[in-house]
């Protein structure tokens, strides 16, 4: 299941990157195992291209040998945390980048990124197959679009069902009584889907301060015993009372900030096929993330970094993305897999800002937000 995040606040920021370098180092000895493939290379050196990224980017191992067998570079990758930890870690090692190419900025973050120059521009082939709608920074190219997904309220089916209440639909109905103390969700400081569910909120309740628009509202939803965890992992997995993670024990939440395409994850693999997965999804709480891949600047290998964007652009990697990060593709031609369409939620109509905006308003509302949840 994916994640995504950026932004952070003074202290917790630093804290928390400087956290996630520490983990990500520790990790490579696995992500040569599991992120590189050897078929067709030369191995080491300018034949390995480095893919930085938050720690749910995956990919088939065929997929990857493809694109070995294609241009002759395999693929390192290294995963830093939650996407959000991973933007700030890359934004505080620029000048001396630990990779060739960023994946994992989404449109929450993407005017951070681009404001400290992690990104070199690079136009990718087959952006004729992208919809414009998608192309957030296409005067420049300094980002090229790979996925998209709504970030929304997800709930365990069986809870509801099991105490005879109807699970909420909307951002309004999760300050009712009924749902008092269920739902968990991610800090915004440190978790794209966590900063996502407040800028739908924003979109949703305006920017009125006290206690109008989003301001209020998030103060109804403490006082209503909303939960906050650091990732989404940590909510997904740990505290969600429907996530079937391979955990011991079960969390105690039937609410859980996390995304349209997670009833699928839950399904994929079981026998039979139930007739519905058994997390529903809050359509009337999503919010649009679009999420992003750039050539680092100052890459040591930026013929492979450009190279790897393009092969992420292409149809093997594109609907390979359903079922290995349950994200939407962007291309427009490329075809999801049967189960992915059939469990997952299709949102018409979710929340979005224009880019402009959250670059203006974001950081004052993180720290508004923060301000009024973990005082």
């Amino acid at each position: 299941m994916r994640n995504t995040s950026r932004r952070a606040v003074g202290a917790l920021v630093l804290a928390t990157a400087a956290a996630t370098v520490l983990a990500a180092c520790g990790g490579d000895s696995q992500d040569k195992s599991k992120g590189t493939t050897g078929s067709g290379a030369t191995g080491g050196g300018s034949r390995t291209v480095t893919l930085v990224s938050h720690d749910s980017f995956a990919a088939s191992k065929s997929v990857l040998a493809e694109f070995t067998k294609e241009t002759g570079y395999t693929v390192k990758v290294l995963r830093g945390g939650d996407a959000g930890a991973a933007v700030n870690q890359a934004i505080l090692t620029k000048d001396h980048p630990r990779g060739d190419v960023f994946f994992g900025v989404d449109n929450t973050l993407l005017s951070r990124a681009l404001d400290n120059g992690l990104f070199t521009p690079y136009k990718a082939k087959d952006l004729g197959q992208v919809p414009a709608d998608v192309q957030l920074d296409a005067a420049q190219h300094r980002v090229t679009p790979i996925d998209s997904g709504d970030v929304c309220v997800n709930y365990d089916r069986a809870y509801f069902t099991g105490h005879h209440l109807a699970p909420p639909q909307t951002f309004a109905d999760l300050v009712k009584p009924a749902y008092k103390n269920l739902l968990v969700t991610e800090n915004v400081s440190t978790s794209s889907p966590g900063l996502a569910f407040l800028l739908g909120s924003a979109a949703t309740f305006g920017d009125a301060g006290g206690s109008g628009g989003w301001q209020g509202y998030w103060k109804q939803l403490k006082s209503n015993g909303v939960e906050v965890v650091d990732s989404w992992e940590q909510a997904y997995n740990d505290r969600f009372s429907g996530s079937s993670a391979g955990k011991q024990a079960k969390g105690d939440r039937p609410l859980v900030v996390s995304y349209a395409s997670s009833p699928p994850a839950e399904v994929v693999g079981v026998t039979p096929e139930p007739a519905q997965s058994p997390v529903g999804v809050a359509t009337g709480t999503c919010f649009r993330q679009i999420e992003f891949a750039g050539l680092l600047h100052g890459a040591k290998n930026t013929a492979g970094g450009r190279a790897l964007i393009d092969f992420m652009l292409s149809k093997t990697f594109q609907q390979d993305m359903p079922l290995q990060m349950y994200v939407d593709p962007v291309r427009k031609d490329a075809v999801e897999p049967p189960v992915f369409v059939k469990y997952g939620a299709k949102i018409a109509h979710p929340t979005t800002l224009p880019p402009e905006k959250i670059a203006a308003k974001r950081d004052d509302w993180v720290s508004a937000w923060n301000a009024i949840v973990l005082k």
